[in-house]
């Protein structure tokens, strides 16, 4: 199990530096959030055909194994739903990134969608959200809101736009778990990732080619194409292998405990190598914020099979 936890912890790490490396590529080029989302998704899909094609092999024979030419409309239909969420996640998050900074964007896009989960299971699941569950939200909410006010002080201005982009990225996320969790299909992981992913990619290049999007490819340098295809490969592939390595020895409730460690990961990192600081304010509102994930995750713990994290 300390085995799995480290693997977990490790993917959590590695996610982290996704907003990093993007904040770089922003202040460095004028290359567009959605347009590196798009990117970040191309250069992944070829690592996932791989995946998804040696875990075709592994389960052969087995009553898991099912091919892309298997898959029903009724199967498609939640894949083609994640794809969806995942293209417009993809684009949210990093482009809230761009607008306030890397530590206030991931813990907003990142901590609320899990008890926004707990509370949204009401109403589409028919499941009764407990007392802890609603403290949690109201804590979530306090947290978030000294987040922003942190902001405020740390940067003299309320950067708005970004703000509303990191809560819609948070939304966003929120309807993939949803989805991911009560909606799938049955397919393999990684048979599921690459669909996701393949759609997310379809979705975001027409949208790309046509707010000119790829202009500000001209303006990359050797070093940066180097840190958009570290994003492509490391934080979203290597940090995806690691963490469906590490959830086969790890109880779901550990696991997502662990994976609320990528928020604050990001808010340290941003502080050491941009800095970004949070200031009193903005680390107490982390703190809630992280609590109340961590209590939202546990109350929902053992309701309904763990989610696929795609970041």
């Amino acid at each position: 199990m300390i085995h799995g936890a480290i693997l977990i912890a490790l993917a959590a790490l590695l996610w982290a530096t996704t907003g990093i490396v993007a904040k770089f590529l922003f202040t460095g080029t004028e290359l567009q959030a959605i347009t590196l989302g798009f990117l970040r998704l191309v250069v992944a899909l070829p690592f996932f055909y791989v995946l998804m094609r040696r875990e075709q092999r592994d389960l052969a024979g087995t009553a898991s194994a099912i091919s892309l030419r298997d898959l029903t409309l009724k199967a498609l239909i939640p894949l083609t739903a994640l794809g969806l969420f995942q293209a417009f996640y993809q684009g949210s998050y990093l482009l809230a990134v761009d607008l306030t900074g890397a530590g206030i964007a991931t813990l907003i896009a990142l901590c609320l969608p899990p008890v926004l989960v707990a509370i949204m299971a009401a109403p589409l699941l028919g499941e009764r959200p407990g007392l802890v569950t609603v403290l949690a939200l109201i804590a979530a909410i306090m947290g978030t809101g000294m987040l922003v006010i942190s902001d405020m002080d740390t940067s003299g201005q309320l950067r708005l736009a970004g703000i509303l982009m990191a809560l819609l990225a948070a939304v966003v996320y929120t309807g993939f778990t949803l989805t991911s969790r009560y909606n799938s299909a049955g397919t393999p992981v990684f048979t599921t990732a690459y669909i996701c992913f393949l759609t997310a990619a379809l979705i975001l290049l027409p949208v790309v080619a046509l707010t000119g999007g790829f202009n500000g490819l001209t303006t990359l340098e050797p070093r940066h194409w180097l840190m958009v295809a570290y994003i492509g490969v490391v934080p979203t592939c290597i940090g995806y292998v690691c963490f469906f390595s590490g959830m086969k020895t790890t109880p779901a409730t550990l696991s997502s405990i662990i994976v609320t460690l990528e928020p604050l990961f990001v808010a340290l990192l941003a502080w050491v190598i941009l800095g970004e600081v949070l200031g009193v304010t903005g680390i107490a509102g982390a703190l809630i914020l992280t609590t109340a994930v961590i209590v939202a995750s546990r109350s929902s713990a053992g309701k309904a099979p763990g989610t696929a994290d795609t970041d």
